[in-house]
């Protein structure tokens, strides 16, 4: 049988065999990438609405036979406005973006590290903060944090049909970090970084793993970094970036095998 095009694929009527290997996307054709995946699931499966496997909790699940979503949305957005006395932070993440970054939070060097955040984890990321940096950056840095986590948790819903883990080691010249992280629901970080100086430009380096505590604890992820190698101040942190984004990417994609169910053996993810 020949090769399918990807705009045949998605037109063919043997779409509804999605089981069978042959008609569906994979990795060494090309088709199957961190955007586009959710997108066969969901907008672009034509037949979804017509055929048999479409149940109506299906067809409220981006297509996905047979699960039924908590949100009706196919998109996996998360919006979050965090106000106190001390920060002003507005927070909207695409999971399913491609890579566009617009941060503006008072603080140059967190604003790169979020850019690398978006663009190696292909994720939209749009941030706004204002705060009291007039005082430090401590508040405004963990209170994007924060946010961050929120909307991650949001965007992503009751974690159906997605790989969970992410594990990934990135080097950046001398400095090389690793991290693996779990999309379990219980919060915990390790955070093992030898950071040589005190500050990179203004950004005080003791708030690295603060930003990382504060994600950490509202998005309900479990988060291991370990210092490869590095002595660098700012190579060591921005390996660290990459590598989270990166390793957050794989654990928010999409495993084909599962089928849409959830990657427990108890059947459910949660922050409880």
């Amino acid at each position: 049988m020949p090769l399918l095009s990807p705009n045949s694929l998605l037109s063919s009527p043997l779409i509804p065999t999605i089981n069978s290997v042959r008609f569906f996307p994979t990795r060494r054709s090309g088709l199957l990438n961190p955007t586009t995946l959710h997108r066969f699931y969901s907008s672009r499966l034509s037949w979804r609405a017509s055929s048999p496997m479409a149940t109506p909790s299906s067809q409220h699940n981006g297509g996905v036979p047979g699960v039924a979503a908590s949100k009706s949305s196919a998109d996996r957005i998360g919006e979050i406005k965090r106000i106190t006395k001390e920060t002003n932070v507005h927070v909207n993440i695409n999971l399913d973006g491609s890579g566009v970054s617009e941060c503006s939070t008072g603080i140059p060097f967190l604003d790169h590290m979020l850019d690398q955040l978006a663009s190696h984890g292909l994720f939209d990321v749009h941030v706004r903060a204002t705060g009291d940096i007039h005082i430090d950056d401590h508040h405004t840095n963990e209170d994007v944090a924060l946010a961050i986590g929120t909307a991650l948790l949001q965007a992503l819903g009751d974690r159906k049909g997605i790989c969970r883990f992410g594990h990934i080691a990135v080097p950046l010249d001398e400095a090389a970090v690793e991290v693996i992280l779990d999309l379990s629901g219980r919060p915990h970080l390790s955070c093992d970084l030898t950071i040589p100086t005190e500050r990179v430009g203004t950004y005080d380096t003791q708030l690295v793993e603060h930003f990382f505590q504060s994600l950490v604890n509202t998005s309900g992820m479990t988060l291991h970094i370990r210092q490869l190698a590095g002595k660098n101040s700012h190579h060591i942190i921005e390996a660290t970036f990459k590598a989270f984004a990166r390793a957050l990417r794989q654990a928010v994609e999409y495993d084909l095998r599962r089928g849409g169910s959830v990657p427990s053996s108890k059947g459910v993810l949660s922050r409880s």
